[in-house]
């Protein structure tokens, strides 16, 4: 073992890797996405991707994969924990809301056992809805059906108050606008997505595009280190900031303030809104979070 190599580095050497998982390996980018400063002066710096971990990957890097198939695992348990509490609570004529992500295709990729079962279901963004569609499930716009019974998503950040951060995936808006229309928002992540306070991880905000400089001196001034997503454009046609630096102990006040900047479409606070039930996948098994209320 190298000088400050982890133990499963070697578990998930080169030789152990399957055929598949190999080709994946050599099909990773060389590089992460780069960040650029959305503000001239002292913010104007590129920064890496920071933050946002499904870029953090390198062609090669074994033990980086060692990582993510551990990851994969715990969103494949938490994913049929989720699907698990869908079909023994929805008998038929489902009307399901399916949020973006690599745990929401977990649970998307269960989806066909319960397809007689589904009435309709109504994706967060055109990636989501291109796989159920794939998989011979009905897809519909949200305008043409009522209240949504169920919204299943995931999140990069939650609390104990099952307020989250969302929008990793730049689908923040519509991810909001289906988790709005849905009687119960079951959330599903794994164990490293709990936090005390939101915020290490930069919060999106969607902004259009004419906006940008303008909502990022405005972000400034409330205290955060607003990165512009370079080269990233929302199913809505519009630009992300990520917010650094922030810790956010009062979400619900945050969010509100945010959102009446001019230019802001919707930012990655779910506290108006939060999680109904907060699935966490870990080692040990799926734990069941409900809010401190409950």
């Amino acid at each position: 073992m190298k000088d400050g190599e982890a133990p499963w580095a070697l578990a998930w050497g080169a030789a152990r890797l399957s055929p598949r998982l190999s080709r994946w390996v050599e099909g990773l980018p060389a590089r992460s996405a780069t960040y650029q400063s959305a503000v001239d002066g002292p913010l104007a710096k590129s920064r890496p991707a920071r933050g946002h971990r499904r870029y953090t990957l390198r062609r090669r890097r074994v033990g980086a994969v060692g990582v993510w198939v551990d990851q994969q695992l715990l969103k494949e348990k938490v994913a049929e924990a989720a699907f698990e509490r869908v079909a023994a609570e929805h008998s038929d004529k489902l009307l399901l809301g399916i949020g973006t992500g690599t745990t929401a295709e977990c649970f998307i990729r269960l989806l066909p056992q319960l397809k007689s079962r589904i009435e309709a279901t109504v994706a967060s963004s055109e990636r989501s809805a291109a796989l159920l569609s794939e998989l011979g499930l009905p897809v519909v716009d949200l305008n043409s059906v009522g209240p949504l019974d169920v919204y299943i998503d995931g999140a990069d950040e939650a609390n104990s108050q099952l307020h989250l951060i969302k929008g990793g995936g730049a689908a923040l808006t519509r991810e909001k606008i289906v988790a709005a229309a849905s009687r119960q928002f079951i959330c599903i992540a794994d164990e490293s997505k709990r936090v005390k306070t939101l915020g290490a991880f930069p919060l999106p905000v969607e902004v259009i595009p004419m906006a940008r400089s303008h909502v990022a001196r405005e972000l400034h001034a409330l205290g955060g280190q607003p990165v512009w997503r370079e080269g990233v454009i929302t199913d809505n046609h519009n630009l992300i900031l990520d917010v650094h630096g922030m810790a956010i102990e009062d979400a619900l006040a945050m969010e509100a303030r945010i959102n009446h900047i001019t230019g802001v479409v919707c930012n990655g606070l779910f506290a108006a809104r939060p999680a109904d039930i907060l699935l966490l996948g870990a080692p040990s098994g799926v734990e069941t979070v409900l809010p401190p209320s409950l």
